[in-house]
């Protein structure tokens, strides 16, 4: 066994497919990770196989920077070694034995991996609703569109069972990609904290000395970081307090503010990484991300662990996400600072309407955006695969 405690559930044999390491609570935000730990709990025993890159795999990618920042178009470097992916994927599972191999955001691997294990396949978006929607998927060649496109259809083609987190992304698969819409199936993520606060710690009253703005996010631009101080200082000249606390990047042009508080890097590999994040979304009373495209935040599923509004933006797979006066509101994307200030203000001075949304922004936590509610229906939707696979050859599933 390889991580968490056990199985507690099942008996399958569980191959977790990755090019990144699921080991790393830095991958894919610690998705990964925390996957992998609720389908131990929920489906059998997980093997990581994981991170799989070829020699070449560092190089060409410094070379993608290079050719990016020269020439303005993107040339994504996993292309020219799906095949070289494939093979080294069918090695390392031939190591073992296997009921299925789950691969989450691991086209690029099962693309072209030869294998009798039922796949079963993950992802938050297709590549044709990525296209000019995410800065690595616009000036894209022609050609390496193309092959982008053919890589995404193969990996589906070539899976049992499909997951995503949102209609947005399903129904792409189903439109575009033709997946069998009876093997689709929409599971919302989890948040990815390993210990979420009891629900009388996370609704508990915070102090009204000042409202904190908390903001999550690496890429500055596309999360929406301007709009986000905008919001900070309009609800100043509203005449609110505000904090707003920045976490995981850094304002351009070196901006300075009193209310605001910068913390680039918190590494979450490191229990006092994890403690000090914690602390953040404990003392903070709305979480702000006017995100400019966005598949699926986990950072949304975290806020509403700790009983936090969201406050976002209507775009890509996130209406599914946030509910509009459930767990808080989604704005257009061509709102600005003073909207989202408007918002908070009309809360911040009603203090039932507020509390009200916290204990409902906990509820969609622990109702559906959790990882146990994750697995339970993960692990039938594997089931089902591992089950269709054995009728196929011959033999009842048990």
């Amino acid at each position: 066994m390889e991580i968490g405690t056990g199985v507690s559930k099942g008996s399958l044999r569980i191959a977790y497919l990755t090019v990144q390491d699921p080991r790393d609570r830095r991958s894919w935000s610690g998705t990964h990770y925390l996957m992998a730990r609720a389908l131990e709990r929920h489906c059998g025993e997980v093997s990581l196989i994981g991170p799989i890159k070829p020699f070449s795999w560092n190089l060409r990618k410094a070379v993608h920077r290079g050719i990016m920042a020269a020439t303005g178009r993107n040339y994504p470097y996993a292309v020219p070694l799906i095949g070289k992916l494939g093979r080294l994927a069918g090695r390392r599972l031939s190591k073992g034995t296997y009921n299925v191999v789950f691969a989450p955001s691991s086209s690029a691997l099962i693309a072209r991996l030869s294998t009798q294990v039922p796949i079963v396949y993950l992802s938050d978006a297709t590549v044709k609703i990525m296209v000019n929607y995410y800065p690595e998927f616009t000036n894209l060649s022609p050609s390496y569109l193309r092959a982008l496109d053919d890589i995404e259809r193969a990996a589906i083609r070539n899976s049992r069972e499909l997951i995503y987190p949102s209609w947005w992304a399903a129904r792409s698969a189903i439109l575009h990609y033709g997946a069998d819409p009876g093997k689709v199936h929409i599971v919302p993520f989890g948040a990815n904290i390993e210990s979420a606060p009891p629900r009388e710690a996370a609704l508990r009253p915070l102090s009204r000395d000042r409202c904190r703005l908390l903001f999550v996010g690496v890429d500055w631009q596309r999360k929406g970081g301007e709009i986000a101080v905008q919001t900070l200082l309009s609800l100043e000249r509203m005449g609110v307090p505000t904090e707003l606390t920045i976490v995981g990047c850094k304002p351009p042009n070196d901006f300075r503010h009193p209310g605001l508080r910068v913390i680039p890097f918190i590494d979450k590999n490191e229990p006092q990484g994890r403690t000090q994040l914690h602390e953040l979304w404990s003392k903070s009373d709305f979480f702000l991300l006017p995100t400019r495209a966005e598949c699926f935040s986990i950072a949304l599923c975290e806020a509403s662990a700790f009983g936090l509004p969201i406050l976002s933006t209507h775009t890509g797979g996130l209406p599914e996400l946030v509910l509009n006066g459930v767990n808080g509101y989604l704005f257009p994307l061509e709102a600005g600072g003073d909207e989202y200030a408007h918002r908070v203000h009309d809360l911040w001075q009603n203090r039932d309407a507020y509390q009200a949304l916290r204990a409902s922004s906990r509820n969609q936590f622990e109702s559906r955006l959790n990882w146990d509610a994750w697995g339970e229906q993960v692990s039938k939707v594997i089931r089902t695969a591992v089950g269709s696979s054995q009728a196929s050859n011959g033999r009842l599933p048990s």
